[in-house]
């Protein structure tokens, strides 16, 4: 793979500034977004109120422990425009959730803010290896998700060609990444495997694509997956991570030169990590779920907003900015099975092990008289027979008792017996309503 290491000049003042500087930046601007978000969010002042807290009672960093948290079920509750924090002719962009688990979440970006979004998606997409000229790939979706327009204003701040293809209709994308010649693509890791799929269907060798750097977000993916795609296409794979409550993509991105994590970009967005049951803040190092609040946001401000992502934060390396390890499930997407919590990116671990299984799954959850049970659901790779396939499933099984300690049925199907993602994967099936 091509080194895509930065060049002295590539980075901002801010990357590589100290500690000292980025804390009291942070204390400067996180003093402003309180009162900004108290005096003209209603919801903010009746929550800080109720706590008996004003904005003037954050002194230092620390203080901000002492604030209420903001979950989705607030912003739901204040459907549609309720959060924002401008009137709403200030409000020059409108992004939205699906709303397919209940109402949707609404955020809103001044002019200010998509300046601020921009700049923050540029700075992810350099570290990631891209610079001015390349030419991207943008397979994430365009609409009210924030993933496709929320890179494609990076890019541009950045000096990028971009392809705003979205995504769908896979054999295009192939055809476009060879004709283009891109150098980057920005997709999420369970439809960059389906794109692989479809090189390997029209005969070609993704190992002499063009592309050097894939840049992958909105889903949880692993070091594992990783490296299946890294080999496979003979490029770099970063990660990538935001939320449209926080902004969108572009809240935090790991670094080309050392994949160790993800950068926080701290001086916009403040981190912390929690206690999932208890709310209690953690040190560095510890592993928890993640809580973000912004520093410079005006027509959405977000306070103390639990993501239900866990992860941990660790000291920076190729920037002095905090990272967070890659987000290894989500305290709501957790199974616990017969006592045993499993995520579906532990599956995923022991699925890139076996030999002859895809990189492709399911968990189908069902139950199994008075007990739940899951099916992994996957799939062999081209040319595998009945017997062998019989043995990766067994392998799969034994795999799964011996490192999370729970039995599963694996059911092996031909390849592409999976359903396939144009967007975020599909990890769980939750059919335990029905019975056996």
């Amino acid at each position: 793979m091509e080194d895509l290491s930065p060049k002295p000049g590539d980075l901002e003042q801010i990357e590589t500034a100290s500690r000292d500087e980025i804390s009291a930046l942070q204390l400067e601007r996180m003093k402003w977004s309180l009162r900004h978000a108290y005096d003209n969010v209603p919801f903010y002042k009746n929550s800080f109120d109720k706590a008996g807290l004003h904005p003037d009672d954050l002194k230092s960093l620390s203080d901000l422990a002492k604030f209420p948290f903001t979950a989705k079920t607030d912003l739901r509750d204040n459907y549609p425009f309720g959060m924002f924090a401008v009137p709403r002719g200030d409000v020059q962009r409108i992004h939205a959730s699906s709303g397919t688990t209940g109402q949707p979440t609404v955020v809103g970006y001044t002019a200010h803010d998509l300046d601020v979004w921009a700049t923050v998606v540029a700075r992810s997409l350099r570290a990631a290896g891209l610079r001015a000229g390349d030419l991207l790939h943008n397979a994430y979706g365009y609409g009210l998700f924030t993933g496709g327009l929320g890179i494609h204003l990076g890019a541009d701040k950045l000096g990028l060609s971009t392809v705003p293809i979205s995504g769908g209709m896979t054999p295009r994308q192939v055809r476009l990444i060879e004709d283009f010649q891109a150098t980057g693509i920005t997709v999420t890791p369970s439809y960059a495997l389906s794109i692989l799929d479809e090189y390997a269907a029209q005969g070609l060798d993704p190992r002499k694509s063009p592309l050097k750097v894939g840049i992958f977000g909105a889903e949880p993916w692993t070091n594992a997956m990783r490296r299946e795609i890294e080999e496979a296409f003979d490029m770099h794979a970063v990660d990538i991570y935001g939320l449209s409550e926080v902004m969108g993509p572009g809240v935090a991105n790991e670094c080309v030169e050392t994949k160790d994590g993800l950068h926080v970009w701290e001086d916009h967005f403040y981190p912390e990590i929690i206690d999932p049951q208890t709310g209690e803040v953690l040190p560095d190092g510890e592993l928890g779920e993640l809580v973000f609040t912004s520093l410079t946001k005006e027509a959405f401000p977000i306070i103390r907003y639990r993501t239900r992502d866990l992860t941990r934060l660790l000291p920076g390396t190729a920037r002095t900015m905090r990272r967070m390890e890659k987000v290894t499930g989500r305290s709501d997407d957790m199974i616990i099975l017969r006592g045993v919590n499993v995520f579906p990116t532990q599956i995923e671990e022991v699925l890139m092990q076996v030999r002859d299984l895809a990189p492709h799954f399911q968990i189908e959850l069902h139950r199994k008289g008075r007990m739940d049970a899951m099916r992994v659901l996957c799939e062999a790779c081209e040319g595998v027979g009945p017997s062998a396939r019989d043995a990766a499933a067994r392998d799969m099984g034994h795999r799964v008792k011996q490192t999370i300690g729970v039995s599963v049925e694996i059911h092996v199907s031909d390849p592409g017996g999976v359903a396939r993602s144009q967007g975020k994967a599909v990890r769980i099936i939750d059919n335990r309503s029905k019975g056996d």
